[in-house]
């Protein structure tokens, strides 16, 4: 039961990604692009997700088990450490030269979009690397 809640969820969430204009490079870059010709709509669709997510997590976190019955996992790690702060920079870096992060970078891939692929592809193989060299990372 829990796969067709994440199924539904996900699909909820690709939907309001398009609506939204957050799968759009275009207008995500427009919107990121504050010396140019910034295009600030994308700031009341984050501002407007804002404002229903928060009573939601304020919610979900007095609960011990999720709405679907399954087991809700909270992030343990608290620390901003170097890791975090690598994988932000990265994250805001390729956020701002592609204008796609990894959500709207799926529904791109569905849209069979080749800009999305190329990005899915590089965002696994920068996973696979992080699963290559991130304890090393952690370790020092």
């Amino acid at each position: 039961m829990g796969i067709v809640f994440a199924a539904i969820g996900g699909l909820v969430f690709g939907l309001g990604l398009i609506v939204s204009g957050m799968a759009n490079p275009a207008k995500v870059t427009g919107f990121l692009d504050l010396a140019g010709q910034w295009d600030p709509s994308l700031a009341f669709v984050m501002g407007g997700a804002i404002a229903v997510a928060l009573p939601l997590f304020w919610l979900a976190r007095k609960r011990t088990q999720a709405v679907t019955a399954e087991t809700l996992q909270w992030p343990q790690n608290k620390q901003i450490d170097k890791p975090l702060l690598l994988g932000a920079l990265i994250f805001g870096a390729g956020w701002g030269l592609a204008g796609i992060c990894p959500g709207p970078a799926l529904v791109l891939v569905g849209a069979g979009v080749p800009q999305g692929i190329a990005f899915t592809v590089a965002m696994l193989a920068g996973m696979s690397l992080y699963e290559l060299l991130g304890h090393r990372i952690n370790r020092s």
